[in-house]
């Protein structure tokens, strides 16, 4: 991948990560599946710190 993009479309891209893991949290949390959950967690938080620095407590 050889794309170049500027700063807005990287914030969209990330953001819509962000919902989609948001999504998963929830979907594998009703599932039961705790690994998947905490595993889409993290990655929720990490997307989080990158839109917003410094604005997240940590666990």
């Amino acid at each position: 991948m050889t794309d170049v993009v500027d700063s807005d479309e990287l914030l969209r891209r990330i953001r819509r990560a962000r919902a989609f893991a948001a999504q998963e949290v929830q979907t594998w949390s009703q599932q039961g599946d705790a690994v998947r959950e905490v595993a889409y967690e993290v990655v929720l938080r990490v997307l989080d710190e990158i839109v917003t620095p410094g604005q997240h407590a940590t666990k």
